[in-house]
């Protein structure tokens, strides 16, 4: 199983950002984007059943963030608008072999699979 993270870089704040997660060697009811800014905890962002339904968004994101899954080829990706430096952080994808109740999306023990993580910069 792998997850790889693509997208990342340095923006200007204001601006937009699309991340990609490739997602091989299994499918999984749950993906899960979470981010980690220096000297913070891991935090959640958003999540997605690959079945569809609800997407779940962490309060700060909420309206400029949005994560979409692309079954075909096998992918979830957030785009991210309206970037603030506060968003500035490494930023993982997730995958759960659970589907569980909504409340449990942003807890990091129910991911079983993470991706290497791809850094965000956004500058002021």
């Amino acid at each position: 199983v792998q997850l790889q993270a693509s997208g990342g870089g340095l923006v200007q704040a204001g601006g937009s950002l699309r991340l990609s997660c490739a997602v091989s060697g299994s499918t999984f009811p749950r993906l899960a984007w979470f981010r980690q800014a220096p000297g913070k905890e891991r935090e959640f962002v958003s999540g997605i059943r690959w079945s569809g339904g609800s997407t779940p968004y962490a309060d700060s994101v909420k309206g400029r963030f949005f994560i979409s899954r692309d079954i075909a080829k096998n992918t979830v990706s957030l785009q991210m608008n309206s970037l603030k430096p506060e968003d500035t952080a490494v930023y993982y994808c997730a995958a759960s072999r659970t589907n569980l109740i909504s409340s449990t999306f942003a807890q990091i023990k129910y991911y079983d699979y993470w991706g290497q993580g791809t850094q965000v910069t956004v500058s002021s």
